[in-house]
């Protein structure tokens, strides 16, 4: 692609990667748009309408669609809901009278998805930033979320590695396809990506994206209070904070989680890497 094109990739372009990586869903999936007081969310739904809820929500910038690599294995034995995350690139659409500013307007914004998707409980799963709002959903609804699922969550147990962010701001100051690319190949070691999913990423460049919500990780006292049970996948290749670090803390505060640290996957990458193994390991969890 020419250079001058490449570095040009507008809406038309995201939308239709998009529906790219949407294709590798299930063939029964359907989307649908929640309102909501923050603004209309769209939600990626398959597997039976009676089987038990997943929600899951995905990384910053990553979209919904980016569990196309699990939706399959999840949708056999769970009505699956992926949630384009308000504000972020996606087919989410923020109302600007009411945007998103607050811990508390992330999970009042959950809380009426799940309101309008006519789930009173369910089982959820967070990948990196979507794994914060998870875990900040659980404290403030233990209520309606029964099993919780973090995938390398980023901002819970431990800090970002200053190598991460010094990596990461040329992308987040000024967007672009070639930085994006760049960006994930160091993180995952140049692990090969499906051309699809890095299209959609690279297409993000030119999306316009609120701030996200962002602020200091859940205390020590609201975590040991934390009665829901967890499974923490720790990317073991991680290049966004220590894995080791992750694993301890998460050990040490919550009272009942279940860790397993996965080998050779990185940060970015783990949703798709080896999925077989992820699958299984978070099937098993929530069927336990």
């Amino acid at each position: 692609m020419d250079s001058s094109v490449y570095e040009t990739l507008g809406p038309a372009d995201f939308h239709a990667a998009y529906d790219e990586v949407l294709a590798e869903w299930p063939a029964d999936t359907r989307q649908s748009s929640v309102p909501t007081p923050y603004g209309r969310t769209r939600v990626t739904s398959s597997g039976p309408a009676d089987a038990p809820p997943l929600v899951l929500l995905p990384g910053g910038r990553a979209t919904a669609v980016s569990w196309y690599a699990n939706a399959a294995a999840f949708s056999r034995s769970c009505r699956v809901h992926a949630v384009d995350l308000i504000g972020d690139p996606g087919r989410s659409v923020p109302d600007p009278r009411r945007p998103v500013r607050t811990v508390a307007d992330l999970t009042a914004w959950l809380d009426a998805v799940l309101d309008g998707l006519g789930i009173g409980s369910t089982a959820v799963a967070g990948h990196s930033y979507g794994g914060w709002i998870a875990l900040h959903y659980a404290l403030h609804a233990p209520d309606r979320v029964t099993r919780l699922a973090l995938l390398d969550p980023t901002g819970c147990f431990a800090g970002f590695r200053a190598g991460y962010l010094l990596h990461a701001l040329p992308m987040l100051l000024r967007p672009s396809p070639r930085r994006i690319r760049a960006f994930l190949e160091w993180e995952t070691g140049g692990v090969p990506h499906a051309a699809a999913w890095l299209r959609l990423q690279e297409t993000t460049a030119g999306f316009p994206a609120a701030r996200p919500v962002t602020g200091p990780r859940p205390s020590a006292a609201a975590l040991r209070s934390l009665r829901t049970r967890v499974l923490l996948l720790v990317a073991a290749s991680s290049r966004t904070h220590d894995p080791r670090q992750v694993a301890a803390r998460a050990a040490e505060l919550l009272p009942d989680v279940e860790t397993a640290v996965l080998p050779d996957v990185s940060h970015h990458a783990l949703p798709y890497t080896n999925p077989a193994a992820t699958n299984r390991r978070l099937l098993e969890f929530l069927g336990g």
